[in-house]
């Protein structure tokens, strides 16, 4: 990761070397802090929704208690920023690097990821519409690598009962050369590659001349668009994916003195747009409303959500926007969030927040309450990107209490859940701030937030058929499942029935079971969706097991 412009407008994607230029670029144009990426949308959270309330019948005379938010962090492949290590591994140590990475979100009590499957006009499946990423196979030649990544990183996430988001960026076409990419050059692209096929399609920007040079598919051309569309839904078609997720790329961010060569495009497919900058902003509400429409055709149950850079518009440009001084995604980058969400196009908005709390020209405490009101009122869920990246910078990402405050905030604001950038840096834990944040707030496992509008048919009450004690400190469960994907677990603690543990499977081993007293427990089922179904009867294990 490049050291960070103080005052320079960024996103995750953005920290790797390629993109130092644009930073710096940035920086001097916009004048805000360095990196921005996910923002936890936040709503005032009101009564449970029904799939939410379904425990509320208890376990053994007492309440069910269990906290629903969606915790994940994004697994990044481009650059090999998490994963994998490096390019060109042997798919073992692949496979045994990308199982470490579930495992640390397993311990950190996330149920989810956000798994970066096109980085880069490429792909980590078989995809009849792309190459293969370099990133895996460490060629830029699309030679197979003999084995179905996509296939196994869902299937290992399923086992540990994390949902699998796939991530996608739709029209970047390649790397800049300063990161080992192909730059301005369709020569050093896979010979399979589509832009080498369709090169009415190409877009590069900035020019040839510049460092951080690099090709795109041309957003305005709409056989373009529908390629691209097609290449993301062929992953949704053939795998179990519970999401699908865009980030903040899809015009560039602009460079000093470069516009987007589109000319031809806009004079071709204009349709009658007088302003160019309102028909960008047309091809990419055009590309996000399709997709969440086609997505739906083909499985109505796959969710869809971006996570756009923090700011839709500064209040000074638009009174409908935010209390900031920084770049504006409506304006610069041609993505009218606010509309994505206010048209219900997207299931949930992961906004990109990555500035301390306090910062002067945008503040987390400022920007959270106006994403929070701008999803009020529509189905759509908030979640925020967390910016553990900067923990260790200068200022106030010295201290390791800025997450925690941060994610008390949204708790604050009734936050869904937050997404962390990234894995890397959860693994890290620098000055102890993951450890910190997820004792105060992921103590324990939580279950996703269920969504109204996706298909709802919560399964009847599992049936415990064993229940035994296996030492100090564990109790071993089983039961049959009646048709739920996934299972809650309850413990009797005191007043209530708290939530210890989720699974997959229809068996779980409770290794905090406290000794020396006797147990109760119920299990309940969930749906696709996330939608609780109610508890079975309560199972009880005695205090001491022969």
């Amino acid at each position: 990761m490049p050291a960070a412009a103080p005052l320079a407008p960024a996103t995750h994607r953005r920290r790797t070397r390629a993109l130092a230029a644009v930073v710096a670029l940035l920086a001097v144009a916009v004048g805000i802090g360095a990196w921005s990426l996910r923002d936890r949308a936040v709503g005032e959270r009101g009564a449970p929704a029904a799939g939410e309330a379904a425990a509320a019948a208890g376990c053994a005379g007492r309440p069910a208690r269990a906290p629903h938010e969606l915790r994940g962090m994004w697994i990044t492949t481009v650059n090999n920023i998490d994963w994998p290590s490096r390019p060109g591994l042997p798919a073992e140590t692949v496979r045994a690097e990308f199982r470490g990475w579930l495992d640390l979100a397993v311990r950190r009590n996330h149920n989810a990821v956000f798994v970066h499957v096109r980085p880069s006009g490429d792909a980590l499946w078989p995809s009849a519409y792309a190459p293969w990423s370099q990133w895996l196979t460490g060629r830029r030649d699309g030679r197979d690598p003999g084995w179905d990544p996509m296939e196994f990183m869902v299937a290992e996430a399923h086992a540990r009962n994390l949902e699998f988001h796939a991530w996608f960026n739709p029209y970047r076409g390649g790397q800049p050369a300063t990161v080992g990419g192909p730059g301005p050059r369709l020569d050093l692209l896979a010979p399979t590659h589509p832009l080498r096929r369709h090169r009415d399609w190409v877009v590069t920007y900035p020019s040839a001349d510049r460092p951080g040079s690099r090709l795109y598919f041309n957003p305005g051309i709409p056989e373009a668009r529908r390629f691209v569309e097609d290449s993301m839904l062929e992953a949704v078609q053939r795998y179990d994916v519970d999401g699908v997720h865009f980030d903040d790329f899809f015009y560039p961010y602009p460079e000093a003195g470069q516009d987007f060569p589109d000319d031809a495009a806009f004079a071709r497919y204009g349709r009658g747009f007088a302003d160019r900058h309102a028909w960008r902003r047309d091809n990419v509400n055009t590309l996000v409303r399709e997709m969440s429409e086609r997505i739906k055709a083909i499985k109505p149950w796959v969710k869809f959500g971006i996570s756009p850079f923090g700011i839709w518009r500064n209040k000074r440009t638009d009174p409908a926007g935010s209390a900031t001084a920084g770049l504006q995604s409506y304006d610069d980058i041609y993505a009218d969030t606010r509309l994505w969400v206010r048209e219900q196009w997207l299931d949930y908005v992961v906004p990109q927040l990555y500035w301390h709390i306090g910062f002067g020209r945008a503040d987390y405490a400022k920007l959270l309450p106006w994403w929070a009101a701008t999803v009020k009122g529509t189905r759509v869920q908030l979640y925020i990107g967390q910016a553990d990246y900067r923990v260790g910078e200068r200022g106030a990402w010295r201290d390791p209490a800025e997450l925690d405050r941060q994610l008390a905030l949204n708790r604050r604001y009734g936050v869904r859940g937050s997404v962390h950038f990234s894995a890397r840096q959860v693994r890290a834990d620098k000055l102890g701030a993951v450890t910190r944040y997820s004792a105060a707030h992921y103590a324990g496992p939580a279950l996703l937030p269920p969504m109204a509008q996706l298909p709802a048919a919560p399964p009847a009450a599992p049936v415990v058929t064993g229940a035994r004690r296996t030492g100090p400190g564990g109790v071993a469960l089983t039961w049959r499942g009646n048709g739920a994907t996934s299972f809650a677990v309850y413990r009797v603690d005191g007043d209530a029935a708290r939530l210890v543990g989720t699974a997959r499977g229809t068996d779980w081993l409770d290794r905090t079971a406290p000794a020396g007293r006797s147990l109760s427990y119920c299990v309940s089922g969930l749906d696709r969706s996330g939608n609780e179904g109610p508890l079975g009867a309560p199972v009880s294990v005695p205090a001491h097991q022969t």
